[in-house]
């Protein structure tokens, strides 16, 4: 008898180049481990963004933004990564490049706008009637199809529920049917539908069924208490820009003429200064009665250099506003020109009043030794096996050329080792990846050495 076991596909889409940080690799103290959470050196880094997230927590760090300096592949916007990790898992953050302003569709400061406005999070807390409890039973009743043919229409759906202090069974209607099957409901599954709007959460399998093998890992929970139908605290979690969004978009009828004006009108819309003062108001309002609470997250603005003059204006009374982010820039630019002031040159390519503003944290380059830790850190996320001789000459590689093509090397070495028929990446198969591929500066060398030979 042959058992094969099924391996989960989730993990090995999701890994990206970031995949491994999980936080600062501080301990109770505020003093960075050499290595842990997935990141490697950097000590003085990781302590100064620990002090800034501190900062964040007791609510001291507002109208100020931190900028991370430091040569490219040097982990800033790993540390950064790793801030919105410590603030925690519901907090926004928002990720952009310098160089998503200068779109074709929306002004510049529009799309600073917007991505401020995704970095800023509303905790809504509702308290609405449910149906809560464990399914016993999933029963779709179906019916002739009304529009003729063959084909049968659900017409409602019978389930029962089941709590610690009784049992329920309820009709509902055919659309709830189509929520059930969205969240993949089955028997023994432990589920709320809003009495109001019919909205179903699966909350995960109930704590009867840990005892059966799973292959893929269920989250249990408990048997719900009380009775079936109940009132419960429902605590929603939205950003500013999904409010925008959401009041922004037409609502026209459904002649041809609003649904043709639908169709016509471009994807991107830009939303008015009105429209989120109006937002604004109605938010100020929860918050003042208690029923929602403001969440800032962190908007990473990457390559900051690319903003021009205009953009950085604006930044000042973005900064100053009452709802605002945490905002942590981040530069690999020494001293060069302001884009859009050509005749204004000044550290990282920002303006000095801007700069004044900023708590900047300094990246430096990593020694080999690191280099080799992180090289085995990356192996271990993408699932190859990598032996030592092997992870020496990656960081070898990596310290005459940089970490970011080493790491890129990773994976070409074992599909090598793989032909090989090996198993394990070993030295060899570094090596002779290192010689079919170039790296930035063996690039320009042979440029510059048959510069005859290329077009100018």
């Amino acid at each position: 008898m042959k058992i094969e076991e099924v391996k989960s596909t989730v993990k090995t889409q999701r890994i990206s180049s970031h995949s491994h940080i999980k936080g600062l690799g501080l301990d109770e103290n505020g003093v960075p481990i050499p290595v842990a959470a997935g990141l490697v050196g950097q000590e003085e880094a990781r302590e100064a963004a620990g002090i800034v997230v501190e900062m964040i927590k007791s609510k001291r760090m507002a109208g100020r933004a931190v900028l991370m300096a430091g040569p490219p592949g040097t982990g800033k916007t790993a540390i950064a990564l790793a801030m919105a990790q410590e603030l925690g898992s519901k907090v926004p953050f928002c990720p952009m490049v310098g160089s998503e302003v200068f779109s074709s569709e929306i002004k510049k400061t529009e799309v600073l706008m917007e991505n401020f406005r995704r970095a800023i999070g509303l905790r809504v807390k509702e308290t609405k009637e449910v149906y809560e409890g464990e399914v016993t039973e999933l029963t779709p009743v179906e019916t002739e199809n009304p529009m003729g043919g063959y084909g049968k229409t659900v017409s409602h759906v019978i389930i029962g529920l089941k709590t610690a202090k009784g049992t329920k069974q309820l009709k509902l209607d055919p659309s709830i049917h189509e929520s059930l099957t969205k969240e993949k409901v089955e028997v023994g599954d432990v589920i709320y539908i809003e009495a109001n709007s019919g909205a179903v959460k699966r909350q995960g399998r109930s704590d009867t069924y840990a005892t059966e093998y799973d292959l893929e890992a269920e989250e249990y929970v408990p048997l719900p208490k009380g009775d079936v139908h109940k009132k419960k605290e429902v605590i929603q979690d939205v950003t500013l820009h999904d409010l925008d969004v959401a009041n922004a978009r037409p609502q026209g009828g459904q002649d041809i003429l609003s649904m043709m004006g639908q169709l016509v009108k471009s994807k991107k819309t830009e939303i008015t200064d009105k429209l989120r003062m109006e937002i604004n108001k109605v938010v100020n309002k929860y918050i003042d009665q208690g029923t929602a609470e403001l969440v800032p997250g962190v908007l990473f603005i990457d390559e900051v250099h690319m903003l021009d003059i205009e953009t950085f204006t604006y930044l000042h009374q973005a900064l100053e506003s009452s709802i605002a982010p945490i905002v942590i820039f981040a530069t690999n630019r020494g001293r060069c020109e302001v884009r859009g002031a050509e005749d204004i040159i000044s550290p990282h390519g920002m303006p000095l009043d801007l700069l004044d503003r900023l708590l900047i944290i300094r990246t430096l380059p990593y020694d080999k030794n690191e280099m080799s830790q992180i090289l085995k850190l990356r192996a271990q996320t993408e699932g190859l096996n990598i032996d030592n001789d092997a992870l020496v000459q990656l960081s070898h590689i990596g310290a005459n050329s940089t970490l970011r093509y080493s790491v890129q090397l990773l994976t070409p070495a074992s599909l090598t080792a793989k032909v090989n028929g090996r198993a394990i990446i070993s030295k060899e198969d570094v090596i002779e990846v290192s010689t079919l591929f170039l790296d930035a500066k063996s690039s320009s060398k042979i440029l510059s050495q048959h510069k005859d030979k290329y077009m100018k």
